[in-house]
């Protein structure tokens, strides 16, 4: 246009490339830019150590050794218990299933001593209606059990019969003395390992005999804590003294109703478990009915594993007495059970009492069957669960809220006298954080 000059090309370049000004500086003086003293651009370099970076540093290794020292005694702690607890297993184990079974029986114990019952006649009587009812369910079951076995054994022989023949048969064309070759090996393997297979039967005998007599000390000592066992509180209580007095048995109570709470929770899933999948058996004629529905009762007690190894066992039956398409509808009857339970049921029920996560569950199982087997298996769940209530205890403590304190308002207090210690309750501090859940919530 008239009038106007552009810039040329040259003079734009020159601009661009001319080095803008250097900002100015927060105290108003503007910095000079700092070269790198050979190729003249910008140098980069890290900042100048502040005086206190010295102290500071130091102060850090000492938390940091402090913290590191706290933990190597925590974790020699952790394993010096270990090892003394299992020293001890052998006493502890009995104690530990005589409480579980003292969880079932107590209510009825306590319904028959609110009436006037003697403790001891109580306790008695409700031990042995419960060892004749388990009595009574093996009596029940072994007669099925012996009938139906023989008659599985056949049917898994010809079985084996039939596979064999479609081995021999497309695609696979493997003939009768490739089939016997590989019987053979398996035979001469087995006769190989005959020591050790001898071995391992003496080792389960032994683990029977062991856990029969781990099971009668329980009776035993279930029968103590059915008699005695609202003694035991405030006796604790008396060991430790008036400020520690109330955290014992606020402690004490909690874990016998987590106890209660997970015997409970796993004997209704249990039952139900057992209800809609011997229903399922029963319609498709599949045999041992009863004795899978008890298994699945009891797998119940074992959170997650104890279902699926059930459900496995059922599928297998099926499979063997009533062929491949009655093993898969089985095998979806199981499945929607359990998605049933885990999904509908498990929700409604843990809200009630104690919260454990699936992962929790699923390790604890792990941890215990690997360090006590089918027992271990059968105690991680409740351990953990435990465990998780003194924690959030110790928790809730340090945070202020008194979980000392019943729903009530009230907390124990301990009582001395020439007739020794008694446990009575008192009203909370006004400004105590009364629970208004159950106590076992956590």
């Amino acid at each position: 246009m008239p009038g106007l000059k552009l810039p040329r090309r040259d003079d734009a370049a020159r601009t661009a490339e001319a080095p803008h000004p250097p900002a100015p500086h927060p105290t108003g003086v503007t910095a000079a830019p700092v070269t790198d003293g050979v190729t003249g651009g910008p140098r980069t370099e890290a900042p100048a150590p502040d005086e206190g970076r010295g102290a500071r540093m130091q102060a850090a290794s000492r938390v940091l050794a402090t913290a590191s020292a706290q933990f190597l005694l925590i974790t020699a702690a952790v394993v010096v218990l270990g090892y003394v607890l299992g020293k001890l297993w052998v006493i502890l184990l009995p104690i530990v299933l005589g409480l579980l079974i003292a969880t079932v029986l107590w209510p009825p114990t306590r319904f028959l001593r609110r009436h006037g019952w003697p403790p001891a006649l109580a306790a008695s009587v409700v031990v042995v209606v419960f060892l004749g009812a388990f009595g009574g369910l093996i009596a029940a079951i072994a007669p099925s059990v012996a009938d139906q076995v023989v008659e599985l054994g056949d049917q898994a022989s010809g079985g084996l019969q039939d596979v064999q023949e479609r081995l021999q048969g497309p695609p696979f064309n493997i003939d009768e003395q490739q089939i016997g070759d590989a019987v053979d090996s398996v035979i001469n393997n087995i006769q190989g390992n005959a020591q050790n297979i001898a071995s391992y039967v003496v080792s389960g005998a032994s683990a029977v005999g062991n856990g029969l007599i781990n099971l009668l000390l329980a009776l035993l000592l279930c029968f103590f804590f059915l008699k005695d066992g609202t003694r035991w509180v405030p006796w604790l209580s008396a060991q430790t003294g008036p400020r520690a007095a109330r955290h014992v048995a606020a402690l004490s109570y909690k874990t016998w109703s987590t106890l209660s709470e997970f015997i409970r929770q796993q004997a209704l899933v249990g039952f139900i478990d057992a209800f809609f999948i011997g229903i399922g058996l029963w319609i498709f004629d599949v045999p041992l009915v009863l004795p899978l529905a008890v298994l699945t009762f009891f797998g119940a007690f074992i959170p997650i594993i104890g279902a699926f190894v059930a459900g496995a066992f059922a599928v297998l039956i099926a499979l063997v007495d009533e062929g491949l398409t009655t093993a898969l509808i089985i095998l979806g009857i199981v499945l929607l059970v359990q998605q049933l339970e885990g999904n509908v049921l498990q929700p409604i029920i843990q809200g009630r009492g104690f919260n454990l996560h699936a992962g929790v569950v699923i390790l604890a199982v792990t941890a215990g069957g690997s360090l006590a087997g089918i027992t271990g298996a059968f105690l991680g769940v409740p351990v953990a669960a435990l465990i998780a209530v003194v924690y959030r205890y110790i928790r809730d403590e340090l945070d202020g809220r008194n979980p000392e304190v019943h729903p009530g308002g009230t907390r124990a207090r301990l009582e001395g006298g020439e007739n020794g210690a008694v446990l009575t309750s008192e009203q909370a501090p006004p400004d105590a954080d009364v629970p208004t859940g159950p106590a076992t919530s956590g």
